[in-house]
């Protein structure tokens, strides 16, 4: 990733929202950290790294976008056509300058434009030559999804770009590789590029594809009617064009004697980032947050500390962002937040939990149970679902995310919301069972 100046990039802040005061005894302290990006989008010309930006049009990209084209993608037929004119929606939203290549995608990845190994660059004639190729797009072969992956990064590894970022869209489910394979290959693309993943009709895996989404730290959906396609694409792409820095990672510094329990993203979406720390110097981690735009995320901090006495306050953890380079130094983006312990004997002060952490601590759960309920409603236990979705539908509506509370309510009749009270209906559409779980990890924000 370049080094920008200052004036390039978006600027950085950091809030920190915590309760810090622990009873004696006490060693978990936990914050939410609010990172927000402002003042990009107009970004010049780059002073530090002038090859990485179109002129006067914010940074360069490079996008791929893989287009499933297994025998399934015929049934319907219409289902191809609107594939067809979903990518083609997208290469209209592409920027000019932006380096990008269309991939077709069965049990083996074929490029469809430009072809041998190389990237186009958008401008008005790439884009009418992209779309014309796009005609030649055909349903017929399997599903190798590892493949398509690999041949995107590729491809994007040819650019000399500040954002790689890949579009996946897959009708069925990863049948003609191994679990195995399309791990590796997610393993062999993380931190190369990001990808959004979108799963069209309802017979592909919910679990792979929002597996993909977040090794890659993209998004993942359901697009259940194949017709809204190109206004999802178009979105997808809008937001890619808006990205203006790549590969942020939030530093987190501890100090002697502390643990750092997780670290999770828990706004918009909930993502465990815990297991994806990479050591950044003495009781220094780094965790990887993708691409940024002009945008606010929210993270939950949870670290035990050493015991103290009653009295005493210790600096729990330091958060700062940094933009790490290839030379194995990093750009520090100018901003902290600091997580504070202090030890009391007011029982008032060290029982009250922060309104953000309560209400995202009740989010992380939202998500779980879900899952969770989903997963005992397949496999037949319908009390352990009930007793789940009916928890799901409380934290639902105490949190206030009614986006979540009415997709609950297409797969469980809710008695009584604030109790929890439901039960499973007996015919649930499919579409909307798959939606519920595709989107279990949306969350809403906190009222400040």
């Amino acid at each position: 990733m370049a080094n920008f100046s200052k004036s390039n990039v978006p600027q950085f802040s950091v809030d920190v929202y915590q309760n810090e005061y622990l009873p004696e005894g006490g060693r978990e302290v936990s914050a939410i950290v609010t990172v927000t990006a402002t003042g990009g989008g107009t970004v010049g010309t780059a002073v530090a790294a002038p090859h990485l930006y179109s002129p006067g049009a914010g940074p360069s990209a490079a996008v791929a976008i893989m287009v499933d084209c297994s025998g399934s993608m015929d049934y319907p037929p219409t289902k191809m056509r609107n594939a067809r004119d979903a990518t083609a929606a997208a290469i209209d939203t592409l920027r000019d300058g932006v380096h990008f290549s269309v991939i077709d995608g069965t049990h083996v990845a074929r490029e469809v434009y430009p072809g041998n190994g190389r990237l186009a660059v958008a401008d008005p004639a790439t884009r009418a030559q992209a779309k014309e190729a796009l005609r030649r797009l055909s349903a017929g072969g399997g599903t190798a999804i590892g493949t398509w992956l690999r041949l995107a990064d590729r491809l994007l590894s040819t650019a000399d770009v500040a954002i790689r970022h890949g579009i996946l869209l897959t009708d069925g489910r990863n049948e003609h590789e191994s679990p195995e394979d399309l791990k590796a290959a997610l393993e062999s693309c993380t931190g190369r590029f990001t990808c959004d993943a979108r799963g069209v009709g309802t017979d592909w895996e919910v679990k792979e594809v929002t597996g993909i989404a977040s090794a890659l730290l993209g998004t993942a959906d359901i697009v259940a009617d194949p017709a809204a396609l190109a206004a999802d694409f178009t979105q997808m792409m809008e937001t890619a064009m808006g990205k203006e820095v790549a590969d942020v990672a939030l530093r987190l510094w501890t100090p002697v004697g502390t643990a750092v329990k997780f670290v999770k993203q828990v706004a918009p979406t909930v993502e465990d980032l815990t297991g994806r720390r990479t050591e950044s110097g003495p009781r220094s981690g780094d965790y990887p947050t993708g691409s940024w735009g002009d945008e606010s995320r929210d993270y939950h901090v949870c670290v035990e500390v050493p015991t103290a006495n009653i009295g005493q306050e210790m600096l729990a953890a330091r958060v700062s962002l940094v933009i790490p380079q290839p030379d194995g130094s990093v750009q520090n983006l100018g901003t902290q937040g600091l997580v504070r312990a202090v030890w009391t004997d007011d029982m008032a002060a060290s029982t009250s939990i922060n309104p953000q952490v309560a209400h995202y601590t009740g989010q992380a759960e939202l998500a779980q149970v879900i899952q969770q309920g989903l997963d005992l409603r397949k496999a037949g236990d319908i009390d352990g679902a009930t007793a789940k979705l009916g928890r799901a539908v409380q934290l639902a509506s105490v949190s206030g995310n009614a986006d979540t509370a009415k997709l609950l309510a297409k797969v469980v009749d809710v008695v009584d919301a604030p109790t929890g009270t439901v039960r499973l209906k007996a015919k649930v559409a499919e579409a909307d069972e798959m939606t519920l779980e595709t989107r279990s990890t949306k969350t809403v924000r906190v009222k400040k």
